[in-house]
């Protein structure tokens, strides 16, 4: 178990970040056990093609299916939206004796093999050929994917900043995930190592990761640190034709906004940019941006900048507005079964 002890001051530097390297190193483990992260299969058949001829023997070697993942191999990201070359650079900058440190290192009672040994020989070297193997594998594995896979973690990032100014640290923990715990200002975190300590007032860094999925992934001082959970909606990021297609429409809620608005209203419980929306709705975006203005209009939705994208967002009105809806259908929808079922003899 990991305890983390929170002071006022690290509460208030809870931040959040997202990582396009995090997300590559962490989908070497997908495709090292592809049967311990069954949600991914849709995306291991899809990028298995592509990396015939690529060698990933010495991605392999340092990203095992589980285990230790050497540190200066996910840094934690420095700004909220970083990019892939600048990460990348952070690595190449790892001083030798850190990167053969991390190299022969294990989790108790194991060992290092011969080829992470043979590598911590000669740290530099060894560095740069690991640098320039990541970025070839993002290129064929990763790259393809980056857009729905970064609309999802912003999206993410987006709910929890919302959740952590209305209600706090305990807003952004409540549902996180189910090994992690806020409890009277600590966090727990069910692993199976053991750490108690103090954040000393260096916050706490909450990075949202597709590939982390099932399990969480902690990274402790001397780095920043970091919590890695998986974002909401991740279960339903490869399912053809986008996430939350063909959710049900009140006929309600349709009646009274039209039916192309009220799906947006249901598509948007987790945020999603217009992009993301025409995707999955197989419209044009510029048919999705003419709703949304109009939700906007009536207070139904809010758009939020993050990086380059905007992304929307259902208002407190537009989330009542929808659950009533929704609780109206299912209301009639329950008397009409009471009508016609027979009673019970």
């Amino acid at each position: 178990m990991i305890e983390l002890v929170f002071a006022p001051d690290d509460v208030a530097r809870v931040r959040f970040a997202f990582s396009p390297l995090w997300e590559m190193v962490r989908s070497l483990r997908v495709l090292g056990d592809p049967s311990g992260h069954a949600l991914h299969l849709p995306w291991v058949r899809a990028v298995r093609p592509g990396l015939d001829g690529l060698d990933l023997g010495l991605l392999h070697v340092l990203v095992k299916p589980w285990g230790y993942i050497p540190d200066f191999l996910t840094p934690p990201p420095v700004t909220p939206l970083p990019d892939l070359r600048a990460e990348l650079d952070v690595v190449r900058a790892t001083p030798p004796e850190v990167v053969a440190a991390e190299l022969r290192w294990t989790e108790r009672g194991g060992s290092a093999g011969p080829e992470r040994l043979a590598l911590a020989d000669d740290p530099e070297r060894a560095l740069a050929d690991i640098a320039d193997a990541l970025e070839r594998y993002w290129a064929a594995a990763v790259e393809p994917f980056w857009p729905r896979v970064r609309d999802l973690l912003e999206g993410d990032v987006l709910r929890r900043t919302r959740a952590l100014a209305a209600r706090g640290a305990e807003g952004v923990f409540a549902d996180l995930h189910e090994a992690v715990a806020w409890r009277a200002g600590r966090l727990f975190i069910d692993r199976r190592w053991h750490h108690h300590g103090e954040l000393a007032g260096s916050g706490l860094l909450l990075v949202p990761s597709v590939f982390v999925w099932p399990s969480v992934s902690v990274m402790l001082p001397p780095y920043q640190a970091m919590l890695s959970y998986p974002p909401t909606g991740v279960a339903t990021l490869w399912e053809s034709g986008g996430r939350g297609a063909g959710s049900r429409v009140p006929d309600a809620l349709a009646a009274l906004v039209g039916r192309r608005r009220a799906e947006l209203l249901i598509a948007l419980a987790a945020p999603a940019s217009t992009t993301e929306l025409a995707a999955r709705m197989d419209v044009t975006a510029g048919a999705v941006s003419q709703h949304l203005g109009v939700l906007r209009a009536c207070g139904l939705v809010s758009g939020h900048r993050m990086g380059r994208s905007v992304l929307y967002v259902r208002t407190p009105e537009g989330d009542a507005l929808t659950a009533n809806s929704a609780q109206r259908s299912e209301a009639r929808a329950s008397r009409r079964r009471d009508v016609t079922e027979p009673p019970d003899s």
